[in-house]
């Protein structure tokens, strides 16, 4: 079980970089047409979109990204409690 919970946190850890690199992508917008650039929006969108619908866009800048790391933080710290626990 510890060793299924490792691995769900770097898969969040990784996925955290990936988001990151997305928000990089935001301030170049060139970046969206080269092939890394379509291969970030395209993991990243699905997941952004649902979280799109609550308008987290307040002051000018959009709080999506941010809301998903802290919720990707929350989860991470879950998992780091139950493999403690098991």
């Amino acid at each position: 079980m510890q060793f299924i919970i490792l691995i769900l946190l770097r898969v969040i850890e990784f996925y955290s970089y990936i988001l990151l690199a997305y928000v990089i992508l935001t301030w170049i917008p060139n970046l969206y047409d080269t092939a890394l650039g379509k291969m970030i929006v395209s993991l990243v969108r699905p997941v952004i979109a649902p979280f799109r619908r609550l308008n987290l866009q307040f002051f000018g800048l959009d709080w999506t990204v941010f809301v998903i790391w802290m919720l990707l933080n929350v989860l991470s710290r879950i998992l780091v409690r139950m493999m403690f626990f098991f």
